[in-house]
């Protein structure tokens, strides 16, 4: 290496580094390194973690105190969509009615209509808007896309054709038997929009990760389609569940996604903080010891746990792992583990609220909810596309 002084870090490489590094590598420390030479991607990483932590800012506990006071106002904003969900509806149910369907229990009409509609309703919602908030930020972590999501990747897509087929064509009709087959669908188009994205020369950018989803999205949807038009009285059970529903969806279903819900959010959680080097890019991610492939795996099974579950249960809803992370971002900046903390819980936030909305527009019908954030995420999309800096976020 050259005698000239290194280049400073920006802030958000030096916070990123902040939150990842534990100790300093031995050519930083002085210790003598064994083996052949260092290379000159360990040494940079090992140069730019010492001159991040010198640029520690002094507000850093001022700094994670509000993300904290946001986070627990967000919480208290989840609490009021979900009271608003069991309230809302065909006919409003009051706070009194609501604790007495718990604690007072009579098997009344407004009693029932609680406990049996309306709560398993936005249990689901919660579980399905946080797998689906969660997916789109570990993708958008993995690739350092900011325009990822599963539904605008053919991510969604592809696990409701797998799904259709398993109804379909199969006569499959529980979900514990169907739910497999989601998982599956999410593989194979992951796997198939990167194919499409590395044809050609150059890499799979993130425009052409975009595009090759958009197209896979459309084929899938479209091969889907047709096999519900040739089996129609196979879906009629699960009618809506083509554009998002949670309508009619009771205990049996939440028992059924919960486990694969809480595990890909619990995987996700694990490999939070080695996202934070991935972002920085390969050659420093390995120079301060992170495991790519491991993490990279990790975060594969975790998005295809998550977007399979949310897919068989409430069918394809787009948008909320798009516009949920940029969200979190812009609050906390660039720490994963913040980014994943805000998602667990502005997915069920939007999705709810969603929920709301669309039983108040077409009341006394509704409008199903992934109608809705497919009407707020598409301008969403469509300004991300357009901003100059949407690359660096």
């Amino acid at each position: 290496m050259s005698g000239s002084t290194p280049p400073q870090p920006p802030p958000q490489a030096a916070a990123a580094l902040l939150t990842t590094a534990r100790a300093e590598p031995a050519a930083v420390s002085g210790t003598a390194v064994p083996g052949a030479a260092v290379s000159g991607a360990a040494v940079r990483g090992a140069v730019v973690v010492k001159q991040a932590r010198a640029l520690r800012p002094a507000g850093l506990a001022a700094t994670n105190a509000r993300r904290g006071l946001w986070l627990a106002v967000s919480v208290g904003i989840l609490a009021v969509c979900c009271l608003l969900s069991i309230a809302v509806g065909t006919k409003n149910l009051s706070p009194a009615t609501i604790w007495d369907a718990f604690a007072h229990y009579t098997g009344t009409t407004d009693q029932s209509i609680v406990r049996d509609l309306r709560v398993p309703r936005t249990v689901l919602a919660v579980l399905v808007g946080a797998a689906l908030g969660i997916s789109g930020a570990v993708i958008q972590a993995v690739t350092r896309n900011p325009l990822a999501d599963t539904q605008v990747l053919g991510i969604n897509a592809g696990a409701g054709l797998f799904v259709v087929i398993a109804i379909g064509l199969l006569g499959l009709s529980s979900i514990t038997a169907y739910v497999w087959f989601a998982f599956a669908g999410v593989v194979v188009a992951m796997v198939l929009v990167y194919a499409l994205a590395a044809v050609g020369r150059g890499p799979a950018t993130p425009v052409r990760l975009l595009l090759a989803g958009v197209a896979l999205g459309a084929v899938l949807e479209g091969i889907a389609s047709g096999v519900r038009l040739i089996r129609p009285r196979a879906f009629y059970y699960l009618r809506f569940w083509d554009v998002g529903a949670l309508t009619g969806r009771g205990w049996d279903v939440i028992r059924a996604v919960a486990p694969f819900v809480v595990a890909g959010l619990v995987l996700a959680l694990l490999v939070a903080r080695s996202l934070n080097t991935v972002a920085l890019g390969e050659d420093l991610a390995r120079s301060l010891g992170a495991s790519l492939g491991r993490t990279r795996a990790g975060a594969v099974l975790s998005v295809t746990l998550l977007a399979g579950a949310a897919t068989a249960a409430v069918g394809p809803i787009g948008f909320v792992g798009l516009m949920v992370p940029h969200v979190a971002r812009w609050i906390t900046g660039p720490d994963q583990r913040w980014i994943f903390a805000y998602t667990l819980v502005g997915g069920p936030v939007l999705l709810l609220a969603a929920d709301v909305l669309g039983r108040l527009v077409l009341r006394p019908g509704e409008l199903q909810a992934g109608i809705v954030t497919a009407f707020v995420g598409a301008p969403v999309l469509i300004w991300l596309v357009r901003r100059r800096s949407a690359s660096a976020l």
